[in-house]
């Protein structure tokens, strides 16, 4: 999506984690917050050493790994530009029936299902 506005684009604000590797860096993966996410690309927060124009791969819960570019870094939030568009829907829905979602903070996922939950009596 180089050279093409995208600010009018929309977007899904959420809160998930994400890995993030940057192409040539030795540090290997970086953890990431997604603050939000379209289909050309996203915001992140975190602390990994990026500057504008490094290639990135990006590990999306449900959807995979991601390449892209970093388009822009203020502080600790950069923008990554995907090189191929995805379905930001995708990475919102649930992991998969029975299985925690453990990429995600607690307090976004669903509340546990106390009678199947296996609970220890005190």
């Amino acid at each position: 999506m180089a050279n093409v506005e995208t600010r009018q684009v929309e977007r899904d604000s959420l809160l998930l984690i994400a890995q993030v590797r940057i192409d040539g860096g030795s540090g290997g993966e970086h953890r990431v917050k997604v603050r939000n996410l379209s289909a050309g690309g996203m915001m992140a927060e975190g602390d990994a050493p990026v500057v504008r124009g490094v290639l990135v791969s990006v590990g999306l819960r449900n959807i995979g790994w991601v390449e892209g570019t970093v388009a822009w870094k203020q502080d600790d939030r950069f923008g990554i530009a995907f090189v191929e568009e995805i379905d930001p829907k995708v990475a919102r829905a649930p992991i998969a029936a029975g299985a925690p979602d453990l990429s995600s903070p607690r307090f976004t996922r669903p509340p546990l299902d106390l009678y199947t939950a296996n609970l220890r009596k005190i």
